[in-house]
């Protein structure tokens, strides 16, 4: 696989792809790696995540710039995402001991419960965020005493494979965590179809997530999906407008909009529609578009060339564009829209492209907010308190903001409704999604003494 710089289309790297045949000796690896690392005490299995998490911090600004390289990220969020890696890390390294069980009152003996892991897991990673992704799905199935095997995106594969290296340099034993680097028709799909694989962790398109739920519904394999998003960012006449209109770019054209919690839907009550569309155009036409090392870029390339021929077909009659550069790179606009019949008001584009159209009541915009098949997040603008609860309880998503666009804490649970997705990443829920209960009954009649 010929690995590309977006910003500038050089090749970075030549990488042997992984085939059916690897993939099944990665899994015996793990299986066998899976016997020793379930029986490693919870406190040195904790030691062993932080000093991965060391190793991370240490690596930090050159983790940052391979994904800037390879993914084209701009380097504020890049070394964001490596600071992310290194915080899901710590978070999950205080799992190990706290994965408790259950002692629950019964007649004639004692119950207990037990939090057993799966064994391998396979975590398929989009190109989106390399290296953040890969770690939500990582940290807490190492932590709940599961080996794992990462697919990485055909496109990125390069922050996987080296925090497979610095996994080792913690001394996490081998065959524990594995990076295969792979196409998603081969490498991804022996994964899901292997009979040794306990659960498939995927983030990406809704389609193949459906394809990856059909295939593990033949061995009633444990997934958790995370798919896409056709967010809507509700703005009522009530909200700071001004705060609104300066956040919403970002919440949309962030990492060029690459992003499955875009707000790419904003949706304006119709008598300040006008005013925040002015106030909404003059913000993204200060957003600079260019070379993603540059502190001062807040949007860098599209992954592909293909992607970017993609997201230009939703575009025909743009109500205003941004700039961006010519020449090498797969560079798009920002991109503003106003139509509400149009493919790119209904479709993840999951490129810099937003539509704004109004809306008349509270009603309404719960209405266009959820006429959609998906529900993966979004965010509600009002000074009304009680409007923004019952706006927060009525909208069909799993992250919704106030006066906000945040989408993502390493402590909170993370996941969609509908289409976006099944299960929750990240917090305290994501170490039950790696583990089974085991109910034991011990019968207090018969017991006895050996002598």
């Amino acid at each position: 696989m010929k690995i590309v710089n977006p910003a500038t289309e050089e090749v970075l790297a030549e990488i042997e792809a992984a085939d059916a045949a690897e993939v099944d000796r990665a899994v015996a690896r793990a299986r066998q790696a899976f016997r020793a690392w379930r029986e490693v005490a919870p406190g040195d299995r904790a030691r062993l995540l932080r000093a991965f998490a060391r190793q991370v911090e240490e690596h930090a600004e050159e983790l940052a710039q391979l994904e800037i390289t390879n993914a084209g990220h701009t380097v504020g969020n890049a070394r964001w995402e490596a600071g992310n890696v290194r915080d899901v890390l710590h978070f999950y390294a205080g799992a190990p001991e706290r994965n408790h069980g259950k002692q629950i009152p019964v007649p004639g003996g004692i119950d207990v419960t037990f939090q057993e892991p799966l064994g391998v897991v396979g975590v398929i990673v989009p190109w989106n965020f390399p290296m953040v992704i890969m770690t939500w799905g990582v940290a807490p199935a190492l932590a709940a005493g599961n080996t794992v095997i990462v697919k990485p995106a055909e496109y990125t594969p390069l922050t996987a494979l080296r925090l497979a290296e610095l996994a080792l340099a913690a001394g996490l034993p081998e065959g524990v965590l594995q990076v295969l680097p792979g196409v998603g028709e081969v490498a991804g799909a022996r994964l899901v179809d292997h009979p040794d694989v306990g659960k498939i962790v995927f983030t990406g398109s809704t389609e193949v997530g459906k394809e990856i739920a059909a295939k593990a519904a033949g061995q009633v394999k444990r997934v958790t999906l995370e798919l896409g998003g056709k967010s809507a960012n509700i703005v009522f006449a009530d909200a700071d407008l001004d705060k609104a209109a300066r956040a919403a770019p970002m919440a949309v054209f962030d990492n060029s909009g690459q992003d499955c919690c875009a707000r790419s839907r904003i949706l304006v009550e119709r008598s300040v529609h006008e005013e925040f569309l002015a106030r909404l155009t003059a913000e993204v036409a200060g957003l600079k578009v260019g070379d993603p090392h540059d502190p001062g870029t807040a949007m860098g390339p599209l992954i592909s060339a293909e992607h970017r021929a993609r997201v230009a077909s939703y575009v025909t009659e743009p109500y205003f564009q941004g700039a961006c550069p010519a020449g090498p790179g797969f560079w798009f606009p920002a991109t503003v829209l106003t139509g509400d019949q149009d493919r790119a008001f209904h479709e993840e584009v999951f490129g810099p492209v937003v539509s704004v159209v109004p809306f008349d009541g509270e009603a309404e915009a719960i209405r266009i907010a959820n006429d959609t098949a998906y529900g993966l997040s979004g965010s509600i603008w009002t000074r009304d308190l009680g409007r923004a609860l019952r706006v927060a309880r009525a909208v069909e998503a799993g992250n919704l903001s106030v006066n906000s666009n945040s989408s993502v804490r390493y402590w909170t649970p993370f996941g969609g409704f509908k289409q976006s997705g099944l299960g929750r990443e990240l917090g305290p829920d994501a170490l039950a999604a790696f583990t089974e209960t085991k109910n034991v009954f011990f019968s207090s009649n018969d017991f006895f003494a050996s002598e």
